[in-house]
């Protein structure tokens, strides 16, 4: 494998598998260097439970999914109760909708084959597919990801004579401010050289510090003229691009590895570059 990571200090944003990531950036011979802008904590159980059996006593017209951990969770739970036959039997009932591959993947081992799933792993995939079906009266149980507010919540929620309950396994907790200000000091004086953000949530986080501390405009120049912004996906980029960062690489497939190979090759053009001059 080509090294084109040499000498290049990868910063990891998420709070999920970063020791494959770091993996990834090592065999290209770069460094890595975690600093979690995003927590994950789970849900109280007894939440996700009461959540599990009510969708087993009552059944949904349709059950969407939008994480792979999120299914996990659920799936546990009602394994956890006693009630996983009658969760899989709502699951072959129901019209499901799933986003992302992992979704898909622990789907079709409960049999189930959805028929609405985001080939690109986006929600606004899902919402576009999800826009050709009629929602009119419908029971909808939808599994979140992080937080209630999203684009797929406003969207179900929007359609007339519709009952939407909301699942949320895990929910975002805010990074630690001495990890904030450490990423901030090291961005601005320009010690990494690309920063990989897989979340929205996760550049809100960052940009929100900067502008508590008056440091909005500084990191903006630094993202745009020093230190490469990577976004996992089209909503990670946009939020990127809402702070004013215009010099973004994302991947056409939103996955983390996928990520890192275009970070890879944005390096490997620009020292092709030099060298040419």
């Amino acid at each position: 494998m080509t090294k084109e990571l040499e000498g290049k200090t990868i910063v990891i944003t998420g709070s999920k598998i970063p020791e494959d990531m770091a993996e990834v950036i090592e065999r290209r011979g770069g460094k890595a260097r975690v600093r979690s802008l995003q927590g994950l904590v789970p849900a109280d159980p007894a939440e996700i439970d009461k959540d599990v059996r009510q969708l087993t006593e009552q059944g949904a017209d349709w059950i969407i999914f939008t994480t792979g951990i999120g299914y996990e969770a659920i799936y546990k739970s009602a394994e956890r109760q006693g009630i996983l036959p009658l969760f899989e039997e709502r699951l072959q009932k129901a019209k499901v909708a799933c986003r992302g591959y992992r979704t898909k993947a622990y789907l079709k081992k409960s049999g189930v084959h959805p028929v609405v799933s985001a080939d690109d792993g986006t929600i606004a995939n899902m919402i576009d597919k999800l826009n050709a079906f009629d929602f009119n009266g419908c029971q909808v149980w939808l599994q979140l990801h992080g937080e209630l507010t999203s684009q797929l919540h406003d969207f179900i929620s929007s359609e007339p004579g519709m009952k939407v309950q909301a699942v949320l396994p895990y929910r975002y907790q805010a990074p630690d401010r001495e990890i904030l200000a450490q990423l901030t000091d090291e961005l601005l004086q320009h010690q990494v050289d690309a920063v990989s953000f897989t979340t929205q949530v996760q550049v809100n986080y960052l940009f929100d510090y900067a502008k508590e501390h008056g440091q909005q405009e500084a990191l903006q120049d630094t993202f745009n003229h020093h230190v490469l912004a990577a976004a996992v996906g089209k909503v990670t980029a946009d939020a990127l691009r809402e702070e004013g960062i215009t010099r973004i690489v994302v991947p056409e497939l939103e996955r983390m590895g996928a990520m890192i190979v275009e970070i890879a090759h944005f390096f490997e053009e620009q020292s092709v570059e030099k060298n040419e001059e």
